[in-house]
C-alpha cells in the first residue's frame, strides 16, 4: 500500500469514527439528499451537518453537487470498498484465532456435558 492509499484509508476510518457521519452515509446509500434533508433526523443544526459533510467529502466518501442552493450529496462507495478490503486482509488472522479458541473450548464443553 503506497502512502497516498494509506492516507486515504486513514481519512476514511477517521470519517467513519463518528456515528452521525455513519448515519449520514446510511441515508445516502438510499439516494442523494440535500443538507436540509440530511439534517432532519438529527438534533443538530444544518451547519453541523454541513461540517460532517465536509469531513465525508474530504475522505472521498461523498460528492456534493455544485448547485449553490441545494448541493445534493451522493455516496461514493469506493473508499468503503478500500476499507473493507483492508480489513479483509486480516480475516485469516481472526479466523485462525477463533479456530484456536474453539479448539481450547471444545474439551470444556464436553466436560460440562458429562457432569
Amino acid at each position: 500500500m503506497n502512502t497516498s492509499s494509506a492516507d486515504r484509508l486513514s481519512l476514511t476510518f477517521a470519517a467513519l469514527a463518528d456515528p452521525t457521519r455513519r448515519a449520514i452515509l446510511a441515508r445516502l446509500a438510499a439516494g442523494e439528499a440535500t443538507v436540509g434533508e440530511l439534517a432532519e433526523p438529527f438534533a443538530i443544526s444544518v451547519q453541523a451537518v454541513s461540517k460532517h459533510l465536509g469531513v465525508l467529502e474530504r475522505a472521498g466518501l461523498i460528492t456534493r453537487g455544485r448547485s449553490a442552493q441545494l448541493r445534493p450529496s451522493r455516496l461514493r462507495p469506493q473508499p468503503l470498498k478500500d476499507a473493507s478490503d483492508w480489513l479483509g486482509s486480516y480475516r485469516g488472522f481472526w479466523e485462525a484465532g477463533f479456530d484456536a479458541l474453539g479448539d481450547r473450548l471444545r474439551p470444556l464443553d464436553h466436560e460440562a456435558g458429562d457432569g
